[in-house]
């Protein structure tokens, strides 16, 4: 039972977090910010706090603060809620479901899943921000706040997997092994999250490139 930093730092040695366009001054200055944190930054009222953290999000929503400038809140498009009703279990409700992963800050573990978001049709015509991560930087500095998922946690099209309290667990506890048999070792993982907020991430990425929107790719950093 479990998968060392050693590892899951070989399997994936990069890891891949795709962002809003112009995205990038922010999150150098403070941080990866899971949408929880990003609220609590920005001091959002308590009514769109709760609309922001505790509903599903059919759009993306831009707020604003007198300091920190403007911010978009992503939507979550893939999450049909009727379907994830019928996906969860342990009791949770959806409402419980978007506010675990309005805690967490998400990362790819493979090119292949992040390209399948990037490109899918309700995203095409974005320009979006790709920053890539370096998996062992990141794990040395914050293994003990990582959770690893099996499915596509944001998403329950094409298919609304079963999901609960035990979908995102820690490194110590993760069956790395079982998914390895039976998915192969490149997709015993789907999602990497830390959670609440990556504050250091400038420290570990090894790119940041503006992509998609009709538009030729970037390379904005370094």
């Amino acid at each position: 039972m479990g998968v060392s930093v050693e590892e899951l730092s070989v399997t994936y040695p990069r890891l891949y977090h795709i962002a809003q366009e112009g995205s990038w001054p922010g999150i150098q200055e403070h941080g990866l910010l899971s949408t929880e944190a990003l609220v609590d930054l920005f001091d959002v009222d308590e009514a769109l706090r709760n609309a922001l953290l505790r509903a599903r999000r059919p759009d993306s929503v831009p707020i604003h603060h007198p300091d920190f400038g403007h911010a978009i809140i992503r939507d979550q498009k893939p999450l049909i809620e009727s379907r994830l009703r019928t996906a969860l279990r342990d009791g949770l409700t959806p409402r419980d479901w978007y506010a675990l992963l309005n805690r967490k800050t998400f990362f790819w573990v493979s090119e292949e899943r992040f390209e399948r978001l990037r490109t899918a049709r309700a995203y095409q015509a974005l320009r979006q921000t790709l920053i890539v991560v370096d998996c062992a930087k990141l794990l040395s500095r914050h293994a003990e706040r990582v959770t690893l998922c099996p499915i596509n946690s944001g998403a329950t099209r094409p298919f609304a997997w079963a999901r609960g309290k035990n979908s995102f667990l820690p490194m110590k506890d993760y069956p790395f092994e079982d998914f390895r048999r039976k998915r192969g070792r490149k997709n015993a993982v789907a999602e990497l999250s830390v959670d609440y907020s990556v504050p250091d991430i400038r420290d570990l990425v090894i790119s940041v490139s503006e992509l998609g929107g009709g538009r030729s790719d970037r390379k904005i950093w370094p």
